[in-house]
């Protein structure tokens, strides 16, 4: 452990200047021009360490990057790197909080969510090239959706996974603690039609699609079970024009959450039968959606990898503790593939998606020091 922890010890202002030309890279999720420019950067930086790039081009999408590294020996084991580098952060956030160094953190849009965790991986493994080379095939993929699910990634995502016997994903972790287990993701799209009218001379000739929408959301929060880990949470809800007309059209957005497979397919019947059993039979109720990200399980496979980061963290002082989590991440679709997937190996600090996000600067070097042991062992 130690000539790595040195290594990237020695280098640690390094990565955090790389951080600081990341970060000030504006990345909205979203925007295909700036996505790209970013991508041709870490395509650029991934090359000077050896890596053998490719980008994968997308009309709408922003470009994703892959890297493979020790793709060149006859080896056959395989181990995969999960990033993303798109933010939640509209364009011009950087004037109002701009990248700074303080106190030992770092802070910045993006900084922690997740931008560092790239920066971390980008040097485990240029640490793991210039002192020991690879006797594995290491691929790290690049995402530039993540932040809205991965609409277009998943299946160069499951694609990659392919074959691996493990997956590393470097979201940032949880005060320090790795991800053992996500919830799953859903979103449902509700929409009720009812019939117009006048709210005070036809009244009851009227089929009002709010007062039916009402009772779905009643029904729909009634389904959440704490003691299961099972929420649902209608966050958006539109209808109707005036407040004297009868409302005929109501729509709402629903987000799911779900512990694990069994509980989801418990759940989205019930959701979805309220097509057909709501409360006034006049209205029409349509539903669209389903679960997005299936759950990230703890499986024995899962608790194994994370006993081996425990025990190498343990080589360097470090006490490593586990989380389970509501958020899903790109992580979900390559556990629910039977894969080993560690998540949150990525920064150490907090504040992700809020003003505060910042990384502690110390933990970097730390943190790829523990990703690179992992990345040779697994």
């Amino acid at each position: 452990m130690t000539p790595l922890l040195d290594y990237l010890k020695r280098h640690q202002h390094s990565m955090v200047e790389d951080l600081r030309r990341l970060v000030e890279m504006e990345t909205p999720s979203g925007d295909k021009a700036r996505l790209d420019i970013a991508a041709e950067a870490i395509t650029s930086y991934a090359k000077k360490i050896g890596g053998e790039t490719e980008v994968l081009t997308h009309s709408k999408a922003g470009n994703r990057v892959l890297a493979r590294f020790g793709w060149d020996k006859r080896q056959t084991e395989k181990v995969l790197l999960l990033t993303h580098f798109d933010t939640v952060w509209p364009v011009g956030t950087l004037k109002k909080i701009p990248f700074r160094v303080e106190g030992g953190r770092a802070y910045g849009p993006g900084a922690f969510d997740m931008k560092a965790g790239l920066v971390q991986g980008i040097w485990a493994l240029r640490a793991i090239g210039d002192l020991y080379g690879f006797d594995r095939r290491v691929t790290l993929f690049c995402n530039s959706e993540e932040e809205l699910g991965s609409p277009n990634a998943t299946v160069e995502i499951k694609r990659e996974a392919h074959g691996s016997g493990a997956v590393l994903v470097l979201e940032p972790s949880q005060n320090g603690k790795l991800k053992t287990s996500r919830k799953g993701a859903g979103t449902f799209n509700i929409k009720v039609t009812g019939k117009a009218a006048h709210a005070g001379l036809d009244l009851t000739k009227g089929v009002s699609a709010i007062d039916e929408m009402s009772r779905l959301v009643l029904s729909l929060h009634a389904m959440t079970d704490l003691k299961k880990g099972t929420t649902l949470n209608v966050g958006v809800i539109d209808g109707g024009t005036r407040s004297n007309v009868v409302p005929e059209e109501a729509t709402a957005e629903v987000d799911i959450r779900v512990p694990t497979m069994r509980e989801a397919k418990r759940v989205v019947p019930k959701i979805m039968a309220l097509q057909r059993h709501h409360h006034d039979m006049r209205a029409r109720v349509e539903i669209k959606g389903g679960i997005v990200h299936p759950p990230m399980e703890r499986t024995r496979a899962v608790s194994e990898l994370f006993e081996r980061a425990r025990g190498i963290a343990g080589q360097m002082g470090i006490s490593l503790g586990e989380v389970s989590v509501g958020g899903a991440s790109d992580g979900n679709f390559t556990a629910a593939m039977g894969i080993p997937t560690l998540d949150g190996l990525g920064a150490v600090g907090a504040g992700a998606h809020a003003k505060n996000e910042h990384v502690t600067i110390d933990a970097m070097p730390l943190r790829a020091a523990l990703l690179a042991r992992l990345i040779m062992e697994v």
